[in-house]
């Protein structure tokens, strides 16, 4: 009881020290100054209060899909005159296969689809007048097998009934018993290495059609047959090797 008989009476001390505070300040108009200047500045606050613009929202557009036309836009972009130069006319001189050719251009030759159809169809008679029973194909020539890359594929069901499954050293043997070496690759089914030699030596061309006729498991003799020395006749006969 003591003690809240206390607390009751500080909380009334308390309470008339701020009244008698309150009525001084009144006395001497500190109280009225006081309210006038807080109006004063917030009169000021709301006078000079700058309102900034809301930012434009910034969307992605989808691509314009409209038929009717654009609004004029004024471009700032400085003009630059670009110079068209003229497309440079595609031959045999400067087209860029040229670079990698092994022999000199003016020896490449782009055989007709006559001529290649005629050297083919005599390098079939020629296979048909071997006197041997040896496994043969006939392969017509490309630009890749001849000029450059001199990568030769060989026929895949050839290859895989009568060639070794592994990579092996091959003997390309001409029909004046001259013989090349050259590398048969199995997984890719054809002659790298020494074909190089064997194509340039006698100077194959695009069209001519050879025979290879394989007389030994790792030796195939070869018959060549040249797409530009075939006349226009039906006597297939008449294409020289």
């Amino acid at each position: 009881m003591e003690n809240e008989s206390s607390a009751k009476s500080y909380e009334d001390a308390r309470y008339q020290t701020l009244l008698d505070n309150k009525r001084r300040l009144e006395d001497l108009g500190i109280l009225k100054l006081s309210k006038s200047l807080s109006n004063l500045t917030k009169t000021d606050k709301s006078q000079h209060r700058h309102v900034r613009p809301k930012s434009a929202t910034i969307y992605m557009s989808e691509p314009r899909r409209s038929t009717r036309a654009r609004n004029p836009v004024t471009s700032y972009r400085d003009d630059v005159e670009v110079e068209h130069l003229p497309l440079r006319k595609r031959t045999k001189l400067n087209s860029s296969w040229t670079t990698y050719l092994a022999r000199p251009v003016e020896e490449v030759r782009t055989a007709t689809y006559e001529e290649k159809a005629r050297a083919f169809k005599s390098a079939e008679k020629r296979q048909s007048y071997l006197e041997s029973e040896n496994p043969s194909f006939v392969k017509s020539m490309v630009r890749s097998h001849v000029y450059s890359c001199f990568w030769l594929g060989l026929p895949t069901k050839f290859c895989e009934n009568h060639l070794p499954k592994t990579t092996v050293d091959m003997i390309l043997e001409d029909e004046e018993g001259s013989e090349y070496e050259a590398i048969y690759i199995s997984k890719r089914t054809g002659l790298s290495g020494g074909w190089r030699a064997f194509a340039l030596d006698h100077k194959l061309d695009d069209g001519d059609a050879l025979v290879f006729e394989l007389i030994e498991p790792t030796r195939f003799k070869v018959y060549i047959v040249r797409a530009h020395d075939c006349i226009n006749q039906d006597d297939d006969a008449s294409c020289r090797s």
